[in-house]
């Protein structure tokens, strides 16, 4: 299909218009969700090819030349003499038109649920919300940045943003998914969201040990949703889902799922009321760029295909999530649209930045300037938005931030680090590293770590610098997961956060509710029954009793405590 068709919209439209008028007045209908996980689906056909040209043709103001400048297409010969030449996109060799197209077609998708949005708007009570499923890149399960969505830009057609959240679970659950799928959707709006599908038995390495979904369940509250749907209700009988399993199976009989549905509903019916609308002020945040991902996925590839020592950039940004996560150290996330909020925070991660503009990378800057602590990784402020790499120094701009340099860069083969400041024993460097050259005689800089290695030991590692009144701590290479918790670890207590004394696998998750209460979620994502020491004290939800500041509580296994504030 081809989701800019107007054959296409002239039959999607008589589908949505008759639904909204048979479904829209009935009372138990409290919002319209738009379409399902929608996305271009690679359409690239004549019509959406000549309407990238006329993009292009608008972004670069007509300017032919600007165009073959800024995307090197001078090289190869490649270059385009008349836009009514332009070359067919697919297959193109040049990563900064290829990238450009990429955006486009986000766009494309972006558009199509605006479109939904006048269509269905008419037809709505005031009391009626707006929203659609966004969904995440995809490893199993939900898994970072979905590349082929811009969910900032999409959510421009919602009231209330919706996500999909799908996830490991048995012995593999974590809750990462859960808390990534949450904070980056709720970031979106800086308000609460809806899941509008999450498993519930799902494929079969999916079905929840006891007490699993019910730990689930309030995970996503705890991140700040307003709502959890299953997928789905009951389970196919046939096609391509007999194997995604619902909350009933086949047989339709109650079962152990079912019944934990019941426990969750009915508790919710009793104390959600304190639950929800919960809001978060954190003071950590990550960078997150479709720009990037995408520019970064091109060069994950050499001469004679992919690349397995390639890094993608959903590896770089989720390494880094996941560790906070373990930490207890929650995140919020910002976008190249609203990176100038970056000053409502005191940390803020920016992993594999590879393509940034000026304007972008400026506001960086600036943020540590004022007093803003970063942790930049490798693989960042290497290209303009374009996906032209940037000729003065590397990394751009932000050099000047880091205090640090580089020309050279490789594939680590048993390369170590030696460091007087973190366990560096046994680590080796992973994906890629980069030989970095500190600045002779920069003031405020500190090499953290060094690469061990006969050839590369002159070379960088991990540095810290100060720049006016902040810091920024660049990472050059991929480490090991314990090495990289040391690392944010330091840094984050650098920017003046505290560290909770509490790690996985037991999380702490807070947030103030709508009566202006702090609500303390303790999920425990293990086998084994946890002990930890309640916050101020206040009363547990889920037990109803009174737990005093300091006071003990053993937290079961899969299971969970809720404190809310006196």
């Amino acid at each position: 299909m081809d989701i800019t068709s107007p054959v296409y919209r002239l039959y999607a439209e008589r589908v949505i218009r008759k639904m909204m008028e048979e479904c829209a007045g009935l009372p138990g209908v409290i919002g319209v969700q738009l379409d399902n996980e929608t996305k271009a689906y690679d359409t690239c056909g004549r019509n959406v090819q000549q309407a990238f040209v006329q993009y292009l043709k608008e972004e670069f103001h007509g300017d032919l030349d600007q165009l073959n400048a800024e995307f090197g297409l001078d090289y190869w010969s490649n270059r385009i003499n008349t836009w009514e030449d332009f070359p067919d996109v697919r297959g193109t060799i040049n990563a900064s038109l290829g990238a450009e197209f990429a955006k486009f077609q986000r766009k494309l998708a972006a558009d199509f649920l605006m479109w939904q949005r006048q269509i269905v708007e008419p037809y709505l009570r005031e009391d009626q919300f707006i929203t659609h499923n966004t969904d995440f890149s995809w490893k199993g399960y939900s898994y970072g940045l979905n590349g082929e969505v811009d969910v900032f830009e999409d959510a421009k057609a919602m009231t209330v943003v919706g996500t999909d959240i799908y996830h490991p679970s048995q012995n593999q659950l974590t809750g990462m998914e859960i808390a990534f799928g949450g904070d980056l959707t709720r970031s979106v709006k800086q308000d609460n969201y809806l899941v509008l599908e999450t498993e519930c038995q799902g494929f079969p390495n999916w079905l929840p040990f006891d007490g699993q979904l019910r730990l689930q369940a309030y995970s996503h509250l705890a991140g700040g949703a307003d709502m959890v749907e299953y997928w789905h209700w009951h389970t196919l009988h046939n096609a391509i889902e007999t194997y995604w399993k619902g909350v009933l199976s086949q047989d339709f009989k109650e079962n152990d799922t079912y019944r934990a549905c019941c426990r969750i509903g009915q508790e919710w019916k009793e104390i959600g009321s304190h639950l929800l609308h919960l809001k978060k002020k954190n003071r950590a945040a990550i960078l997150v760029s479709n720009t990037a991902l995408k520019a970064l996925d091109w060069f994950c590839v050499d001469g004679t295909g992919p690349n397995p020592n390639g890094v993608h950039y959903n590896d770089v940004m989720m390494a880094v999530y996941n560790q906070l996560y373990r930490m207890n150290v929650e995140c919020d996330f910002l976008f190249p649209q609203n990176a100038e909020r970056m000053e409502e925070y005191d940390f803020v991660v920016i992993p594999a930045l590879y393509a940034a503009s000026e304007e972008l990378l400026e506001t960086i800057a600036k943020y540590v300037e004022q007093g803003g602590h970063i942790f930049v990784t490798f693989k960042s402020g290497f290209a303009d938005e374009h996906v032209k790499v940037w000729h003065d120094e590397t990394p751009h701009t932000l050099a000047r931030v880091t205090g640090v340099r580089y020309s050279h860069f490789t594939f680590p083969d048993e390369v170590g680090l030696q460091s007087s400041r973190f366990c560096t024993e046994g680590a080796s460097v992973h994906w890629f590293m980069e030989l970095l050259q500190p600045e002779e005689g920069t003031e405020g800089l500190e090499v953290l770590a060094r690469y061990d290695h006969p050839d590369w030991g002159k070379y960088a590692a991990v540095t810290r610098h100060a720049y006016g009144r902040g810091t920024a701590t660049y990472l050059g290479c991929g480490v090991p997961e314990k090495l990289l918790a040391e690392i944010l670890e330091d840094t984050v207590k650098e920017a003046g956060i505290p560290m909770p004394a509490l790690r996985f696998p037991l999380i702490v998750r807070r947030g103030v509710n709508q009566e202006g209460r702090e609500i303390t979620y303790l999920l425990n994502y293990s086998g084994s029954p946890q002990t930890a020491a309640a916050p101020p004290g206040g009363q547990e939800l889920l037990s109803g009793r009174q737990v005093a500041a300091g006071e003990m509580l053993t937290i079961p296994a899969w299971d969970l405590a809720i404190v809310e504030g006196a």
